[in-house]
């Protein structure tokens, strides 16, 4: 199985020197972590660091460079490729397989899914227990991009693109793609790429749809800075340190534009008060509608 467990929780709570806090989140060793504080390159809770200083790795939001550090050991960032057949919900009352056949008893965390791919769709999917994160990830407001690869009826004629682009009438309103381009074609089959923010239910298949060209096949390559790259289908793995941080920063500077910070901090609580064993089903409030 890709991607290996993550580090068992340390059984030392409360405030903590921060360049051990650092060394155990993977930024170096601890001598490392002193001269990159002395060097006035860390920041806790929007402050420079000091060499001394104590911290809660739960609830500190530390900055390396500029770049995110998540700190709690709670908290658990996963990607996996979800293959055709497959429904996003952890249980399904249809008995079709869902996520948790691919997990397997290998997460020492209930995590929720970042949106939803439905049962046909196949491709990139997030998983994670930090639900303030998951909010801000699928909230329209905050513009997080996702890319499609579609296979449609060809051969597809000049025009649809630009139709798609400036916006289609759906029976809930009007979709506009933020991009769209013609990867190969075939006069039965063409093979495009779609990148779009909003999430309303099935909004790929029926903008395609709504041109004259229903999908055939439809992948999901991209969330935000996140791609699926080479990983197979039916595997996961956890996101790395610099993946994650990537995440935090395509929804960074919102909050506040967008009246969202009580949300974010009611969705955080979840975390705080319930830790790992947060269940995914109470995490419905942070789900998107399938594509």
């Amino acid at each position: 199985m890709e991607g290996s467990v993550a580090a068992p929780e340390s059984e030392e709570q409360g405030p903590q020197r921060l360049q051990k806090v650092l060394a155990a989140a993977g930024i170096g060793s601890r001598r490392a972590c002193e001269e990159l504080i002395v060097a006035g390159r860390v920041t806790v809770d929007g402050r420079r660091a000091e060499l001394g200083q104590r911290v809660d790795p739960r609830t500190a939001e530390i900055y390396v460079d500029g770049e995110r550090v998540v700190t709690d050991t709670r908290l658990v960032y996963l990607m996996v490729n979800k293959p055709r057949g497959f429904v996003t919900t952890m249980s399904d009352e249809k008995g079709r397989p869902g996520i948790t056949e691919l997990l397997g008893p290998y997460i020492p965390a209930r995590v929720y899914h970042v949106g939803r791919l439905d049962a046909e769709s196949e491709g990139l999917l997030l998983l994670t227990n930090d639900g303030s994160l998951a909010h801000r990830l699928m909230h329209p407001a905050y513009g997080v991009s996702k890319t499609y690869l579609a296979e449609v009826p060809g051969p597809l004629p000049r025009g649809v693109g630009r139709t798609l682009k400036e916006g289609v009438q759906l029976d809930d309103g009007v979709a506009r793609a933020d991009s769209f381009r013609l990867i190969d074609q075939s006069p039965r089959t063409a093979l495009v790429e779609i990148v779009l923010h909003e999430g309303r239910k099935h909004i790929v298949r029926r903008m395609l749809d709504a041109v004259g060209h229903p999908v055939l096949r439809l992948v999901r390559l991209q969330v935000g800075p996140i791609a699926l790259g080479d990983l197979k289908s039916g595997r996961w793995r956890h996101l790395t340190r610099t993946e994650v941080a990537a995440l935090f920063a395509a929804v960074a500077g919102q909050e506040k534009a967008t009246g969202d910070e009580p949300v974010i901090r009611e969705a955080q609580a979840e975390v705080e008060t319930d830790g790992a064993d947060a269940d995914v089903e109470e995490g419905a409030e942070f789900e998107e509608p399938e594509q």
